[in-house]
């Protein structure tokens, strides 16, 4: 594989997609609060748990890539497949960690709209990022690939 090919061709860098999400549901609240959870729940306390829950998976899974010296960014070409720390539960943790902070965020903000941003941004990644990866990872490792994804799942 030469360089121009050797990778995933995403359709937009993840943490783009996530800060989109983020940014378009608070906007939404900021315009609109549709609040979600009862008064007395803690969800300040609650939803930074979670966030910092999520963000911690996603850099466990980016310095586990790191160390097995692989490229975290999804443009650039992967030299490794990781099946050690969260890539043993999961082939997708940094994906999942974001997902689970802007659960956080939604809690902490007591934002709908956050959890309504949250479906968009799984799509975008499911389809636009997660799918063309995984054709590329089976392309470029074979059956090293298809083994670690039989015995994984993609998300828990």
């Amino acid at each position: 594989m030469n360089q121009a090919t050797d990778t995933a061709n995403v359709v937009v860098l993840p943490p783009i997609a996530w800060a989109v999400a983020i940014l378009v549901g608070l906007g939404l609240d900021r315009l609109y609060p549709l609040p979600f959870l009862p008064a007395a729940l803690p969800h300040v306390w609650l939803g930074g748990a979670v966030f910092v829950l999520g963000v911690a998976l996603a850099v466990w899974a980016a310095t586990t890539f790191r160390r097995a010296g692989t490229r975290v960014e999804p443009n650039r070409p992967t030299t490794a497949i990781v099946t050690t720390g969260p890539f043993r539960f999961s082939r997708n943790p940094i994906y999942l960690g974001m997902q689970l902070g802007q659960i956080g965020l939604a809690v902490a903000f007591d934002s709908l709209w956050l959890l309504a941003t949250l479906v968009p941004f799984f799509l975008v990644l499911r389809y636009g990022v997660v799918a063309r990866e995984e054709v590329y990872l089976d392309r470029k490792f074979g059956d090293t690939y298809r083994g670690y994804a039989a015995r994984v799942r993609r998300w828990l």
